[in-house]
């Protein structure tokens, strides 16, 4: 039985899995990013204490990361990969600062089991969304009308202290949980499609593979923050 090397490795497959490879490096560096954010605001008291005393802070940069990611999906198509890159690494600054909250209201292991369960999770289903060859859409719809729902469950019980509770919460999270399952296959699916023959190493390739891998990186970090609340531990 003979092997194939990479000569015999036709070319559109190549160029599709190095563009697969940018999306993930790009997608990992941004969690690294938050990560080590998020670890030196929780350990910093001159950082930590306004943003868990101050709500508007707090807000304020949950506001600012929306303002980012909708100015970077909306002039992707104009601005620099350089410069798209700056947006996303700025993107994972803000999004460390906000979930160094996690380090104060969680036990440290809880966080630990919650990441390796969400990366095994993740994997697990961006890699059935890349080699499936069933189409995602449907379940992609499904989801984004579903997660539509879940938003607004979420801000009512948020302005309706009444509807809170372990049961709400356990609905929510579960809930959201299979949400982020199910988009993370789909977008892995529908980021394949960014990709077009001929284009590798160009500024749209690459400015693609940037887009993409925020699309992922949202949906880590969505499936950690469900999966942290259903199975955590809090201090």
């Amino acid at each position: 039985m003979g092997y194939s090397s990479a000569a015999d490795i036709p070319y559109a497959v190549v160029e599709e899995r190095t563009f697969i490879h940018r999306v993930y490096g790009w997608m990992t560096g941004g969690l690294i990013v938050t990560a080590l954010i998020a670890l030196f605001t929780a350990a910093t008291p001159a950082l930590i204490k306004p943003i868990t005393e101050s709500r508007g802070l707090f807000f304020g940069l949950i506001i600012g990361e929306l303002i980012v990611v909708m100015a970077l999906s909306a002039s992707i198509q104009r601005i620099s990969p350089f410069a798209a890159g700056i947006g996303f690494v700025f993107y994972a600054v803000l999004n460390g600062l906000t979930l160094s909250i996690v380090f104060v209201a969680f036990e440290l292991g809880s966080i630990y089991s919650a990441f390796f369960v969400t990366a095994g999770t993740f994997g697990a289903m961006s890699l059935y969304g890349y080699t499936t060859k069933r189409d995602l859409t449907s379940i992609g719809n499904l989801c984004g009308m579903a997660l539509f729902g879940l938003i607004l469950a979420m801000l009512a019980s948020f302005i309706f202290p009444g509807l809170r509770g372990p049961g709400a919460s356990l609905i929510i999270n579960g809930l959201g949980v299979l949400i982020f399952v199910g988009l993370t296959a789909y977008d892995t699916q529908k980021i394949k499609a960014y990709h077009r023959l001929g284009r590798d190493g160009s500024d749209a390739d690459k400015k693609a593979a940037i887009m993409g891998a925020l699309r992922l990186y949202l949906d880590f970090i969505n499936l950690f923050l469900f999966m942290l609340r259903l199975m955590g531990r809090r201090r």
